[in-house]
Formats: structure tokens, C-alpha cells, sequence
């Protein structure tokens, strides 16, 4: 059975930095990419980033690029997205997701989903 669980969720004032974590379990991690999603209240879902767990290159939605770092840790199975400069509109719903094979920005792609991390941004 294939698990993700996230973690390192909270509460943070404008300008503050978190780290969220996605442990993998159930599947070899070599063949997957990973991505990080959020959706804030109303809104759609939407892609953050993504990594090849192989390679592993990643790629960032333009708006985030040099706030947010994606990164995984093969020794352990999960995959950890870095936040600095953490703005109010970042507050969202986190979410982390694997699929077999390359790396892609839509949602519909991943297959496999966790329960998603609680991001809010305020003074």
C-alpha cells in the first residue's frame, strides 16, 4: 500500500520560513517524481513544484521560483519543500503526490496523494 504523509504544517508571520516533509512508503522511490501542490480556500489546485526522484531535477511554477526549494533524501524516502519568504498568499492546503515516470505540472497526472499539510501565513 502506498503511503505519503506530510508533515511541518503551521502557522508563520509574513516573512518567516517553513519546511515541509513527505515520507514515502509502499513503493521504490526510483522510478517516481514527486510533486508538491496547494490549494488555498476557493481556489483551485495548483502545482508548486516537482522533482525526479532519479535524477533529480526539479522545477518550480515561475511566481515561487527562489522562496521555495524542492529537495528528497533517498536514505530516508521523503521529499522536503523549503519556504522562505513566506507571504499570506502562500497560505494553503500542501499537498504532497507521486507518480511513475517523468515529472509533470498537472494534478491529474499523480496517482498516489497524502492527506495534505495546513500552510497559513499571518502577522
Amino acid at each position: 500500500q502506498v503511503q505519503l504523509v506530510e508533515s511541518g504544517g503551521g502557522t508563520v508571520q509574513p516573512g518567516g520560513s517553513l519546511r515541509l516533509s513527505c515520507g514515502v512508503s509502499g513503493i521504490p522511490t526510483s522510478s517516481l517524481s514527486m510533486a508538491w501542490f496547494r490549494q488555498a480556500p476557493g481556489k483551485e489546485r495548483d502545482f508548486v513544484s516537482a522533482i525526479n526522484w532519479g535524477t533529480p531535477t526539479t522545477e518550480y511554477v515561475d511566481s515561487l521560483k527562489g522562496r521555495f526549494t524542492m529537495s528528497r533524501d533517498s536514505a530516508k524516502n521523503t521529499v522536503s519543500l523549503q519556504m522562505n519568504s513566506l507571504k499570506s498568499e502562500d497560505t494553503a492546503i500542501y499537498y504532497c503526490a507521486a507518480k511513475v515516470g517523468g515529472k509533470t505540472r498537472t494534478s491529474s497526472d499523480y496517482r498516489y496523494w497524502g492527506q495534505g499539510t495546513q500552510v497559513t501565513v499571518s502577522s
